[in-house]
């Protein structure tokens, strides 16, 4: 466990962070900012160094896109993974484009990288506890239909592929992207604005967020949201390429005799994973660093602690902050000197 004095010279820091992130952040006459509702979650696009003109420009582009996506990716509202998943428990062949062909051979990679704690196959589990619609309510699922799903152990590994077209040899299987849509489509965006010349940037969907280049001599600072309160319990500087993501059970979710379901459910039981309120990475910078970020918390948020290294170097990430049920906060060395504590754990050690 950390020593008590470190966390007491954090609290005596803390309100000074505070007021230096928002001095920064006023005192920055060429940010240009925007914000949407994508993904069922606020977006943020900003843009320093640019006039204002242009980098609404840029912005705009990039909202349509991650619009165009969300579309695509629905698991509920008519979509191409809707279709898809139709085809699936038809016993249908479904063609699909080379974008979306893309996606499911890298979420699958991804799958088998996490042991299937992250399996976007499990559509069908989600659905069952009520998940695939706007406003949920608490539900219990249908014993049998969940007995079925699980049996069926569906994954991405049970699709046949020739050419454009894509069958399953499992009717079970749903395609679910929510917890790698919004990682992915990060890097859709950066590759986009790299194309641009915009070179400083800053996307944050609904808390997975990358960085490209700097606000004006400083990095960017970005903030991670307290799992149990309505504010940032501390803030992180980010450099040019890195991202950042976030598995919490405080977003979609509802309560049963005070105990919290979670969207997050673990593939192997049926049930949503219970044991973290939150697990934030930061993975480098690479081409797939949005994606990565997003994925490799979940098998984290599933497993828990005493695997929590293990998967993340499967993942190339050396920084990990997770929180558990409790409060108590397990955190790298490296993470731990980059942070700036603004609401600091009862307890704090050390992830090894």
């Amino acid at each position: 466990m950390l020593k008590r004095g470190w966390l007491a010279r954090c609290r005596a820091a803390a309100s000074g962070c505070v007021l230096l992130f928002v001095l920064s952040a006023c005192d920055q006459p060429q940010l240009y900012t925007q914000e949407s509702y994508v993904f069922g979650t606020r977006v943020q696009i900003s843009i320093y160094g640019l006039e204002p003109e242009v980098a609404a420009k840029h912005a705009n582009i990039v909202l349509k896109e991650l619009d165009r996506l969300h579309v695509k990716l629905h698991a509920w509202q008519p979509s191409e993974i809707t279709r898809l998943n139709q085809a699936f428990a038809q016993g249908e062949t479904a063609v699909v484009d080379v974008e979306l062909a893309q996606m499911i051979q890298q979420a699958a990679n991804y799958a088998r990288r996490s042991d299937q704690l992250f399996n976007p196959a499990v559509g069908n589990l989600v659905r069952l506890w009520g998940f695939h619609q706007d406003q949920f309510a608490p539900v219990t699922p249908d014993s049998a239909a969940l007995q079925a799903a699980l049996a069926a152990q569906p994954s991405l590994d049970n699709l046949t592929w020739d050419g454009a077209s894509v069958s399953s040899r499992n009717p079970q299987l749903a395609i679910d992207f929510g917890g790698f849509a919004k990682g992915w489509a990060l890097d859709h965006a950066a590759n986009y604005l790299r194309k641009a010349r915009v070179m400083n940037a800053l996307v944050n969907i609904g808390g997975n967020v990358i960085a490209l280049g700097k606000k004006g001599g400083e990095p960017w600072i970005v903030g991670l949201q307290h799992p149990r309160s309505p504010e940032a319990m501390a803030t992180l500087p980010l450099y040019d390429g890195e991202a950042i993501g976030t598995t919490g059970d405080y977003q979609r979710f509802f309560e049963v005799k005070g105990q919290r379901f979670s969207h997050v459910i673990d593939p192997r039981t049926g049930q949503p994973a219970q044991g973290m309120q939150a697990v934030t990475v930061l993975s480098p910078s690479h081409v797939e660093a949005g994606a990565v970020s997003d994925v490799a918390t979940k098998p984290m948020f599933i497993q828990g602690v005493p695997s929590a290294l293990r998967y993340a170097q499967r993942f190339g990430i050396k920084d990990v902050l997770m929180v558990s049920a409790n409060g108590d906060v397990y955190i790298t060395e490296q993470l731990q000197q980059r942070l700036t504590w603004l609401k600091p754990p009862p307890h704090l050690y050390r992830l090894r």
